[in-house]
């Protein structure tokens, strides 16, 4: 009868809502996420199809929501190359082919990403992002401020094992140079590092935190994350795996950015990844004779984090995106 009075208590607790106005959209947010990976695959299609940026005879471009993986994996119950056989058939009626993966974006990054209709064609964009011919711009609310304001980031990455209590792997600097007795010293490549250059400039910030436009001119996995945490010393907001290097823990965050946030240290573990991908400039492409600018809003976890932190969105982008269509809840 105690077991059974015990599992009541727990799931009460489960239950209860946050009396804190952030905390609670916070926790909506983390729900909705994992909502998104439990809904029929239909659902799941109507809300990427409600998310649509641009439709062309040649590609269909679509708002990233958070959360939601690109591709499946241990533990992904749903993910958007699931579901694109039936986004292309709502688009495009029931005998249409399945639409194709030009890229990728991290489960955590929300913003602009592009399908194809046809294979031949994802091919063509996929080697112009290898080939590095597409521009691409970041939005990043970083924890402390970058100094320089702007510059590049030129630091090879590798990925490495992390020893400790929790054996994991983490993509890292790999620098060329180090300081030894106030001397600069070449040091020994690692034969798995990678070359890794990004450009960052500061659009807002306050005493401690940022808004950060990033342009990556390598694309190398987690490379925003590595170079603004480990390169800059600006963690983004809600980087739990890079905050720290020697361990996998909830970021640990100031005293004056909690207060602004709302929240309290044990509740930091909710916060989501503030990393936006804003715009895509994709060169011409089939009868297309002209660039394509793609531009995608901030969603409004992170619109509301940066009113909260004090930070300014550039003028024209005052009002952020649904995170979720019909169903958002945030």
């Amino acid at each position: 009868m105690s077991r059974a009075c015990g599992g009541r208590k727990e799931k009460e607790q489960r239950r209860e809502v946050p009396t804190n106005p952030v905390q609670r959209r916070v926790r909506e947010l983390v729900r909705f996420t994992q909502l998104l990976q439990r809904v029929h695959p239909n659902v799941l299609a109507k809300v990427l199809r409600q998310g649509i940026l641009h439709q062309d005879n040649d590609l269909v471009v679509i708002n990233k929501p958070y959360g939601l993986p690109v591709h499946g994996g241990p533990g992904v119950q749903l993910c958007i190359s699931d579901v694109l056989p039936i986004l292309a058939k709502m688009l495009y009626g029931h005998k249409a082919e399945p639409l194709h993966l030009c890229h990728r974006l991290d489960k955590e990054t929300t913003g602009v990403m592009v399908l194809a209709r046809e294979k031949e064609v994802a091919h063509q964009v996929q080697e112009f992002f290898k080939t590095r011919q597409v521009a691409k711009k970041y939005w990043a609310i970083t924890v402390r401020v970058p100094v320089p304001a702007a510059g590049v980031v030129d630091i090879p990455i590798v990925e490495k094992e992390v020893r400790g209590r929790q054996q994991h792997y983490k993509m890292t600097l790999s620098p060329s140079y180090r300081m030894d007795n106030g001397k600069m010293v070449k040091v020994r490549t690692s034969r798995s590092a990678h070359v890794a250059v990004t450009q960052y400039r500061t659009l807002s910030n306050t005493v401690s935190s940022a808004l950060l436009e990033l342009q990556p001119v390598t694309g190398l996995k987690h490379q925003l994350r590595v170079h603004l945490s480990f390169g800059l010393d600006c963690p983004i907001l809600g980087d739990h795996k890079y905050s720290d290097w020697s361990r996998l823990a909830p970021q640990k965050l100031p005293v004056g950015t909690l207060k602004r946030l709302g929240l309290e240290q044990s509740k930091a573990r909710y916060l989501p990844l503030h990393l936006h991908a804003r715009q895509l400039t994709l060169p011409a492409l089939g009868s297309r004779r002209e660039e394509l600018e793609l531009v995608c809003r901030p969603p409004r976890f992170f619109v509301r984090s940066l009113k909260r932190l004090g930070l300014r969105l550039p003028s024209q982008d005052q009002h952020g995106d649904d995170e979720a269509g019909h169903l958002g809840t945030q």
